[in-house]
Order: C-alpha cells, then structure tokens, then sequence
C-alpha cells in the first residue's frame, strides 16, 4: 500500500526535526526573564469526562443532572454547540485529541483496545518539549498498548494517581482526580507553565443499580431519547448514569478552586468535554448524533469573552494544534487538525468562522474481532442539516451477532429491556442496517428517520456522498483509497485477540 498514513520513515523525520525545533524554542524561552516567560505562557487544563453524553448538564436545562461547575466555566467562557469527535470509542477518541489527526489517519488507534505508534507527535509531548510541565491523572489513552511502541509513559502525560477517597457509590472510581492534580501542581517546578490531562472514569459503567432513585433524584425529570421505551428502567437507570455526571462535576469544582487558591484561574485555559456519547445501547460507539456530537466548554479568563455560543464545527482533531499555539510553539507537522485559536478569541457567537461546517466520521472494528462478528466500518459526513452515513458492510451486525450473544454496548438495565423486547426499539440498537442513511438531523437529531431512499433527497444524497469521498481521499484513508485490507491488519491487545489472531492466521494470506 502507498497511502502515506502506512508510510512511518516520513512522519519518523519530520517527528525528529519538529521536536529539535521545539527544543530549541524552549532553550530561548529558558533564557527569558522568568516574570515575562509566565506572563507570555499559560497553563491548560484539559477536562476529559469517560461516556458524558452531548448537553448533560443543568447549564443546558437538564433538571436531572446538576452540574455547577461545568455551569460555571459555561458562564464565564464559551461553549462550542457543534463539537465532534471523529470516532465515538474511548481509544480512537483519545488518540485523535492527542496526535491532533482524525481516526483513520492514525493506524493502529482506529481500533479500541489497540498499539499506540510512536511515529506521530501527541500535543503534551510537543509542550513538554517546549518548557510545559505535563501530567495526567485518571484515564489518559487507553485502553490499550502504549509500552510495547517505546512510550515511557501514557502519551497524555506522566500519571499522578496516588491520592484515593471513599466514593459515594459502587462503580465509581476511588481515585481522588482533584488531590491528584493538586499533587502535580505541588511538583511543579516555579515560573514554569503546566499543561495537564484530568480525566474522571466516570460516568463510565458499572453503575451502582438504584443508586439515582436513593440520592433522591426523580424519575419524572428525566429526559428519554425517542429511539428508546419510556418506562421505569430506563428513567432509573439514567438517574443512575446522572450520579455519575455529578461525580466528575464535583471534581472539576475542586480544581478550579485549586486554580484560584494558587492565583492561575484566569491564566489557565481550560477546556472541559468527554470523550464520546453516554454508555447506552445505539449511543456509544456508534455513529449516530448522540453518539459522536459531544458537549464541549472552555474558559480563559480575560482572553475569552464570557457568555458565548458558538456554532462552528470543532473536530477533537482541531485540539491538539489549538493547545499548541496558545502555547507559543509550533503546530507539529503530522497533526492534520486545525487551530481553533482565532474562533475561541473572538468576540462573536453563532458563527464566527463559515468555513468550519462539516465533519467527517467513521469507525473500523472497535472491539475485537472473533467468529461472525468482524466489525463494522462505516464513515460518514456531518453538515450543518445532515448526516450521510456509509455502512461498507450491511450484511454485518452494527453492535454485535446475536448467534454469538455477543454485542458490543456496556451491559446495562436499558440494555437488558431492549434485549428481551424484539421490537422496533430493539431494530434501532442492535439490528441490521442499510448501505446508506441520510438523517436531516437539523430535524431529526435522534436520527430516526432515513432518508436515504426519499427521491426528494436523491441529489443531497450524492452531493454529500461524493464530498466525504473526495475528503476522504485528500486524508489519505486507506478504506477510501481502495486499501480496506489494511484494516484487517491491526492486532489487539487485550482479551480476544486469540480468537482475532486464529481468524487472521485462516483469512489472511
């Protein structure tokens, strides 16, 4: 194959002389006066919430979920209505955000629970490089393989994870995020910029079953997507992912008043978001809006006006040379992303850049592979009306083979009922689905009706067809260049990869 995404030699030298550059840029910011070198630098914390679902929080009138803080850094800065990630799975999603490239420019990571290669720049490495102390608590990329490629540590930065506490609830993490990061911020050396990844486990499953109903929360308040029943178990069982959502909320709280304790609040940029939808059946790791459309946050005290909306389209992508540049150094050669830098600043709401108005995403495997359930691929393109999507294997299950009694969603109660229902919101998670749909999700943000047959979208439909192609094309996929095999390529990590492996070994020559 001759796309250049399987070529590492070129992104291997560029790497080298990207990071000779930059050190060599931290080398002349040492050699500044330590008062003007703060002044110049700020501090980024980037939030990073685990299966957070688009608009859960009381700052968008959920009256199930209480979030202050996130409602605070609403306030006080911007929020980004049209936020995507390029592939709605834990690991792709976090290596997007760190190498700044969408999911199928980044080998190995399109995959969950795959190698982490060493040939593309991450951003906290680009930072460390040029002076920022860096670090991480709770979940950075994973999970996967990060030491069998040279990593001395997770790509998103040295991990801080001693500090624990009780939690309130089964399911959620005993580790203490907030006294984590004050850890890091002790280390740190003085006069010098940090950057660090704060990352809750939560709300990712397991949930503790009721816990929702006994904090007091009431199940009248819930909101329940149409592409599922409205009944009791579904409101608990949303009550109980709400728990979760406030957990993680507390923890943000805690570090901005650590920010303000040590007078850094208004000189950090912080960004707070998640990494893909919630851990529900037809949400998580699928491409439907719900799934890849993710809430998104920042504040930076007098260097962002407060109170804004706006509505470009930011891909997870476009973080990575963001950070970069409101860092001073340069935006490394292999991210492809674009700084959003110029839209965060500007006064404006709505639409402050026009060009920002598509998105393209897609998935490969996801988990692993084994008998009859071989992944589904699938790309898509997202405008500001519609989302066309190309499933390149219909005949395949989108969420797992039910003759395996596997199928790729979290085990949950929501999952349960919609197991034992066999019904159309049984079709709507775990069936089959068409080559092609077209959702007017301007409309229709729960994608529920397909438009791809309509004769009255027949032109929409081959426009977008085509432009995701050609984008495609100009990304160097290699699914769209005609190299899917590729794809097939890739080892697991973790449990099944046996299974994968024999199946590779038979249908592979």
């Amino acid at each position: 194959m001759q796309s250049s995404i399987m070529n590492s030699s070129k992104p291997l030298s560029r790497r080298r002389d990207f990071l000779r550059a930059a050190a060599a840029g931290a080398m002349a910011l040492a050699s500044m006066p330590a008062r003007s070198q703060a002044a110049k630098r700020p501090n980024i914390l980037f939030f990073i919430a685990d299966d957070w679902g688009r608009n859960h929080a009381s700052y968008f009138g959920a009256k199930w979920i209480n979030t202050p803080a996130f409602d605070r850094v609403a306030r006080e800065g911007v929020v980004f209505s049209n936020c995507f990630t390029s592939n709605p799975k834990c690991c792709p999603s976090r290596a997007t955000i760190l190498m700044g490239r969408n999911t199928w420019q980044t080998k190995e990571t399109v995959n969950h629970g795959s190698i982490f290669p060493n040939e593309f720049a991450v951003y906290p490495d680009v930072l460390e490089k040029a002076g920022y102390f860096v670090g991480l608590t709770g979940k950075g990329w994973g999970p996967g393989d990060f030491t069998s490629t040279g990593w001395p540590h997770n790509p998103a930065g040295k991990e801080y994870q001693k500090r624990t506490l009780k939690p309130p609830y089964q399911g959620i993490s005993s580790r203490d995020y907030a006294g984590n990061f004050g850890d890091f911020l002790a280390e740190r050396p003085a006069n010098t910029p940090f950057c660090f990844w704060m990352g809750p486990t939560e709300p990712h499953r397991v949930y503790e079953q009721g816990s929702g109903l006994r904090a007091g929360k009431n199940l009248a308040d819930v909101t329940v997507p149409k592409y599922w029943p409205d009944n009791k178990a579904i409101r608990s069982d949303l009550l109980d992912y709400a728990l979760e959502v406030e957990w993680v909320d507390r923890h943000l709280g805690l570090a901005l008043r650590k920010l303000e304790e040590i007078g850094e609040l208004d000189n950090t940029l912080i960004v707070v978001t998640s990494d893909h939808g919630m851990p529900f059946p037809r949400v998580k790791g699928q491409i439907y809006e719900d799934a890849f459309h993710i809430t998104m946050a920042a504040r930076w005290g007098s260097q962002v006006k407060a109170g804004r909306m706006v509505d470009d389209f930011i891909n997870f992508r476009d973080l990575a040379p963001t950070f970069c540049e409101v860092a001073g150094v340069p935006v490394a050669p292999t991210m492809t992303g674009k700084s959003f830098l110029d839209v965060l600043k500007s006064p404006k709401s709505g639409i402050v850049d026009p060009s920002r108005d598509v998105m393209l995403i897609g998935k490969e495997r996801h988990d692993l592979g084994r008998p009859n359930d071989w992944g589904y691929p699938v790309r898509a393109i997202r405008t500001r009306d519609f989302l066309y999507v190309r499933n390149y294997h219909p005949e395949r299950w989108p969420a797992g083979n039910p003759e395996t009694g596997y199928r790729n969603v979290d085990a949950s109660p929501t999952k349960d009922f919609l197991l034992n229902s066999f019904d159309e919101y049984y079709r709507l998670s775990f069936g089959k689905r068409p080559a092609e749909e077209l959702y007017h999700v301007s409309e229709d943000p729960e994608c529920l009706r397909n438009l791809a047959e309509d004769l009255q979208f027949a032109q929409t439909k081959r426009e977008l067809q085509d432009r995701m192609n050609r984008m495609l094309r100009e990304e160097a996929d290699p699914r769209a260049l005609g190299h899917e095999e590729y794809f097939e390529t890739i080892r697991y990590t973790s449990g099944r990869k046996h299974a994968y492996d024999t199946w590779l070994k038979n249908s592979v020559p």
